[in-house]
């Protein structure tokens, strides 16, 4: 009869060896979200335009200039993200002044789409937007400041401050990316997302948020993929790799390449991974026949 001890030093003993057989280099969930080319959050995986652009701690985060900004999707199909900026004023909450501030690079490779609007609050008469910048301010889909002030609770000390309703301004991305609010003089925003469907929808029932557009590097991931790796890259030259193991790689395809093929270092891993798994196997043999 196996001593209960015995049982669980099996169990033990499986649970370090399934790292060896399966362990991967690429996470390919954050919490729900799917993280599929060209993100990654774990460095050296997805495109290398896209490195450390993503940060997974429970909930995945985008990594912007001025913060961190919860991803609420990702929609592979569309190429957009979804995130929401946590120190943003909403129609339920007003926030301390802040900006929206993001690299050049994300600028250029995932900025927020057409249809995401931001609303530039309790602008100065002053304000640059106003005055020799005012062709920046749109019509956003037939709403407008009193309505705003008047349907959010968060909104309305504008309008009671003063007894009237402050300038403010429909605007885009290029608006608040060129200016800071300090340039802008309007103490607060907000922005809105799939703003193409919501003339006549009041305030309270938009979607507040910032919804951003990507672009795929092309760079022959999916013949990767279809050899079974993962597309990453090199962390020191940014070259494109496809990620076979834990302790392997290719150029193009994981087909293609063969223990033969390896490096020395890399050699050195995978008869360090097969060697520790051997002996896993030896121990739980020999407990299983004691």
């Amino acid at each position: 009869m196996q001593h209960p001890q015995n049982h669980q030093l099996i169990f033990t003993l499986i649970a370090l060896a399934l790292p060896v057989l399966s362990a991967n280099l690429c996470r390919s969930f954050c919490g729900t979200i799917a993280i599929n080319y060209p993100f990654g959050v774990d460095d050296g995986c997805g495109a290398p335009q896209y490195r450390q652009m993503l940060n997974c701690t429970n909930d995945l985060f985008f990594i912007a200039t001025s913060g961190r900004y919860k991803v609420q999707s990702i929609d592979y199909q569309k190429k957009t993200m979804v995130v929401y900026d946590p120190a943003m004023s909403t129609c339920s909450i007003l926030q301390p002044h802040h900006d929206f501030v993001m690299t050049d690079i994300q600028s250029v490779i995932i900025p927020p789409t057409s249809d995401t609007v931001f609303a530039l609050l309790n602008c100065s008469i002053d304000s640059p937007v106003l005055n020799h910048y005012k062709n920046l301010c749109f019509n956003f889909s037939g709403h407008s400041c009193d309505e705003l002030y008047g349907a959010c609770n968060a909104f309305r000390i504008f309008h009671s401050l003063t007894n009237s309703s402050p300038p403010c301004c429909f605007t885009g991305y290029d608006t608040v990316k060129y200016m800071s609010m300090n340039i802008l003089d309007c103490t607060h925003y907000t922005s809105v997302i799939n703003t193409d469907n919501l003339k006549g929808v009041g305030p309270l029932d938009w979607v507040y948020g910032m919804k951003l557009s990507y672009s795929v590097p092309e760079t022959g991931c999916e013949r990767c993929t279809r050899s079974g790796g993962t597309c990453g890259y090199d962390t020191e030259t940014a070259v494109m790799m496809c990620l076979c193991s834990t302790s392997t790689n290719a150029t193009r395809e994981c087909a293609t390449g063969s223990i033969g093929d390896l490096g020395g270092g890399q050699k050195f891993t995978l008869w360090t991974n097969f060697h520790a798994f051997a002996l896993v196997m030896e121990a739980l043999i020999s407990i299983i026949i004691l």
